[in-house]
């Protein structure tokens, strides 16, 4: 298998290359070649468990590692987390809930993480030289990357988060984690600043290549790959308990990776009948799904900070398939929104976008009333993030194909959030464990040239 820019003007490569590539020299983000078709192999797939599930779907991309290398990565990979079924679905109310949250820093990106560190470690072992990884985080992406690597020889880290705009536990996870090869940055801006510093560094060819940097944001194709796995996995554990022949996945998303993931498992033939794409108050995703218009505003800090976010890295990836697969039409539609703000795709003639996905927004209100009816009527804590989902996903029951609803954090996570909706306090061991924990952490301008100046000096 070999991977393509999505803006065309780069050879394909093979898969350890676009792992370790990250964001492609030409601007774009990689994509494999072809999709798979692996409608014949749902049937046996579906009898399998959760590791053995993610070495099938895995070993038809990453198809220059050793089968028996990659089941060993994979299997390395998901020991780490707490639950048998590292993915487990749980019926709540009329929806399945299916928890992401089972891993060493109680958030999705921990399912992709884990492998993808595993994978660095891997790659250097056989290739030799180091990697210094640059990342941005709005949330839960930084904390589950660092504990993927820390420690680890031959891989520096740096994550860049908004000063004062994550959780306080999402801050103390990165924060306290003090191995030498981890590197903190509190940049005084927004998310989408830190992205842009993140992706106009690795835009400069040169300065990557001369300081060997790599990503861990889902710009990197092996983050989507390992994502793609629990669409598959919960698809076939719902369809077995409901007798259902399809399902539908309704998932909260700010940077469009995750339901990006669940658009690829759709084109690859699992029988997803709707993606219900659920955006809280930084609206631009579902605002681009209901009108077409996909346009920048400001961002609002929210209860869902890992949310807070207006320009979708993965959003690209989508387009890509949207125009038809033409690097040079989609190059165009991004060179026009980097300098307008803005671009717009034609409507259909049922006036939608695309009709696999709808879309809603839920607003703090929203996600607060959520947060405290599921608790009362069933007993069940969601975080705010699954809780905008759950919302959304209200709005579009299906009497036909059962909605599995991602939920992406442990509500613990987020205490100030849960007890001003339910009145009381969400404990993790994992989480209480940071109470009194020394952390470090560089503060830094919003400014390019200072991260790059950090950068050298730390490397």
């Amino acid at each position: 298998m070999k991977y393509i820019s999505t803006r065309g003007r780069m050879e394909p490569v093979g898969f350890q290359d676009a792992v370790m590539t990250g964001l492609a020299p030409d601007g774009g983000l990689l994509l494999p070649e072809h999709l798979p078709d692996v409608a014949d192999k749902l049937q046996d797939w579906a009898e399998l468990s959760y590791t053995e599930l993610a070495f099938e779907v895995m070993s038809l991309f990453a198809t220059d590692i050793p089968p028996a290398d990659l089941a060993e990565l994979v299997t390395d990979s998901y020991a780490a987390f707490d639950h048998p079924e590292v993915a487990p679905c749980v019926e709540v109310g009329d929806f399945q809930i299916l928890e992401l949250f089972h891993g060493p820093t109680l958030a999705f990106k921990d399912v992709a993480l884990q492998f993808l560190g595993n994978l660095f470690s891997y790659i250097l072992e056989h290739r030799g030289g180091r990697l210094n990884i640059l990342g941005a985080t709005s949330g839960d992406t930084g904390s589950a990357a660092i504990h993927g690597v820390r420690g680890k020889p031959n891989i520096n880290i740096f994550i860049m988060h908004p000063a004062g705009r994550t959780s306080p536990l999402q801050e103390k996870q990165m924060t306290s984690v003090l191995d030498a090869n981890v590197f903190n940055l509190a940049v005084a801006g927004t998310f989408d600043d830190c992205q842009h510093i993140m992706k106009t560094t690795f835009g400069d060819v040169d300065f990557k290549a001369e300081h060997s940097l790599g990503s861990v944001n889902s710009v990197n194709w092996a983050r989507v790959l390992a994502q793609t796995v629990y669409f598959f996995y919960s698809a076939f554990r719902t369809m077995e308990k409901t007798g259902a022949e399809s399902v539908q996945f309704s998932v909260p998303t700010g940077n469009f990776g995750d339901i990006l993931a669940g658009y690829l498992a759709q084109r690859m033939g699992l029988p997803i009948s709707k993606l219900i794409l659920a955006t809280n108050e930084n609206d631009i995703l579902s605002r681009f799904f209901n009108s077409g218009v996909y346009g920048m505003t400001n961002v609002v800090p929210t209860l869902s900070p890992s949310m807070d976010i207006q320009v979708a890295s993965n959003f690209e990836r989508y387009l890509y398939y949207k125009v038809g697969q033409d690097a040079e039409k989609l190059t165009a539609l991004m060179s026009d929104f980097m300098q307008t703000g803005d671009l717009c795709i034609e409507l259909d003639e049922h006036s939608v976008v695309d009709e696999l996905f709808v879309a809603g927004r839920g607003d703090t209100e929203a996600t607060m009333a959520t947060i405290r009816k599921y608790h009362e009527q069933y007993g069940y804590v969601l975080d705010p993030h699954t809780a905008v989902g759950v919302y959304v996903a209200e709005q579009h029951r299906s009497e036909i194909a059962p909605t599995i609803c991602l939920a992406t954090a442990h509500p613990a996570k987020f205490t100030q959030a849960i007890v001003d909706a339910i009145g009381e306090e969400v404990h993790h061991p994992t989480l209480d464990a940071l109470a009194d924990a020394e952390t470090r952490c560089d503060s830094i301008a919003n400014d390019i040239d200072a991260v790059k100046a950090y950068l050298v000096e730390k490397i």
